[in-house]
């Protein structure tokens, strides 16, 4: 129905959740596609396996997660991903894990995370009967507090969850990993016409991110690339930009 819908309204994109095994399914992901999701978030974790193991992530593991997420991508499908470090069986070396995975995955909105324990969950139980809980979670994913003791030392913990978000926002990274995104996706041949807001969106971040910005030879560099190599693409770049503006501005009030 949502096809049939989406016949007179093209260019309404749609966005949900879903877990990494929609890598599986071709099918659905070409109907997703035709009915007009342009991304799904998914909860990718942690490329460790004993942790994967710890939250029974059991679609997650025993499979090649950064092949799964191409493969979405290449279905024309953005994968936006959840990450969380902080589980008992993380070792220092899974701040620098995350952070090749998120890049080498060309995910360009990945949102990362201290382990939580919501009241109620098998977690929160297990780490009660520990004395482990101290008060409540945030509410809030990405400020960098949690609610529990971990394993790990918490002024270890807290500065390589802050050295994931420096290096990952960082304007180098993050074009980075656009140009990488960029290369792999194959989105619908849909028609976009250019519009007053597209073309207003470009000039503004021309002169907020190109000229003013700290980051304007990435900003030119990425628009550039894309306009000679994928130039259907240069308005989910100019996009982008904007996005990753965004997300450093979130990432210094919040986190650094």
């Amino acid at each position: 129905m949502l096809i049939e819908w989406q016949k007179d309204k093209r260019g309404i994109p749609f966005n949900t959740e879903a877990s990494v095994n929609l890598a599986d399914d071709e099918p659905l992901m070409e109907m997703m596609v035709e009915a007009g999701f342009d991304a799904v978030f998914i909860g990718i974790e942690t490329p460790d396996e004993e942790s994967l193991s710890e939250c029974n992530k059991k679609q997650n593991k025993n499979r090649d997660l950064f092949e799964s997420v191409k493969r979405i991508q290449r279905a024309g499908l953005q994968v936006q991903g959840g990450f969380i470090v902080g589980f008992d069986s993380d070792t220092r070396s899974i701040f620098q894990r995350q952070i090749n995975f998120i890049q080498k995955s060309g995910i360009v909105t990945a949102m990362v995370g201290l382990l939580q324990a919501p009241a109620g969950t098998r977690l929160y139980k297990r780490l009660k009967q520990e004395g482990r809980v101290v008060g409540y979670i945030s509410g809030d994913n990405l400020d960098g507090t949690t609610n529990i003791i971990p394993r790990m030392d918490l002024d270890a913990l807290c500065e390589g969850y802050r050295d994931i978000m420096r290096h990952i926002y960082s304007p180098k990274l993050y074009y980075q990993r656009v140009k990488t995104f960029l290369r792999e996706y194959r989105p619908p041949e849909i028609e976009s016409p250019l519009d007053l807001q597209r073309v207003l969106a470009f000039f503004r971040s021309s002169i907020h991110l190109g000229i003013l910005g700290k980051e304007r030879f990435q900003y030119w560099k990425i628009l550039l690339w894309t306009l000679f190599r994928r130039p259907e693409l240069f308005t989910l770049a100019i996009t982008f930009a904007i996005y990753g503006h965004h997300f450093r501005k979130i990432t210094e009030l919040h986190v650094l």
